[in-house]
């Protein structure tokens, strides 16, 4: 298979990259590691790189995008918040794989949001990826809230995310950023692993 037009392509984005696409993608990447490693700084630089997203994301008309990187600075200042609380013996919020209850809240949350989101970019915006866009975002609406209470599950969210994210972002011309998210999947998944053994020795679901 020829593979030029790939390269060829990120060639041109990393020519067309602004410093600010290259600062947000330094962070987000980050912020990842930092979540793998469940280290709390995955927030404040989390924080600064959506917050970056927030403006080039309106630059190219993906709205829904918009506002989940305005949403992840609010649920990043609350994980913050709830990461550096306690649990009620004292210590640190452990890991945990949600319960049914969870797992029925999460289905809800994406399947509100992305409804929402569809009629809304569909006939109020002039976007051309309402179903993309709608998709990554309750998709990713879902690992956020997930990863602000540990839950093993949020990595699931992100890797479909991730995944989906890699040719929207190529088709809107954010090269470097859809080359970001392949290797946020790749991370997604090693991060998976990572919060599946921390979780084996947590039994009590939040």
């Amino acid at each position: 298979m020829d593979f030029q037009w790939l390269i060829d392509g990120f060639q041109e984005g990393l020519q067309q990259m602004s410093f600010l696409e290259l600062v947000a993608v330094i962070f987000g990447l980050a912020s990842v590691i930092f979540s793998m490693k469940e280290n709390i700084l995955v927030f404040p630089t989390g924080i600064i790189s959506t917050m970056i997203y927030v403006y080039i994301t309106i630059q190219v008309g993906l709205y829904a995008d918009m506002g989940i990187n305005a949403y992840y600075v609010s649920m990043s200042i609350y994980g913050w918040w709830l990461w550096s609380k306690p649990t009620k013996k004292g210590e640190e919020r452990p890991v945990t794989w949600l319960n049914k209850k969870g797992l029925i809240y999460a289905l809800l949350i994406f399947g509100a949001s992305y409804i929402i989101l569809y009629l809304v970019l569909s006939n109020f915006t002039d976007s051309t990826v309402s179903h993309w866009d709608s998709f990554t975002t309750s998709t990713a609406f879902v690992g956020m809230w997930l990863m602000a209470k540990k839950k093993v599950e949020n990595w699931i969210a992100w890797i479909v995310t991730d995944i989906v994210s890699v040719p929207l972002y190529f088709h809107k011309g954010l090269i470097l950023t859809s080359f970001q998210f392949l290797v946020f999947t790749i991370l997604a998944i090693m991060g998976l692993i990572a919060w599946k053994n921390a979780a084996k020795v947590n039994v009590h679901a939040l």
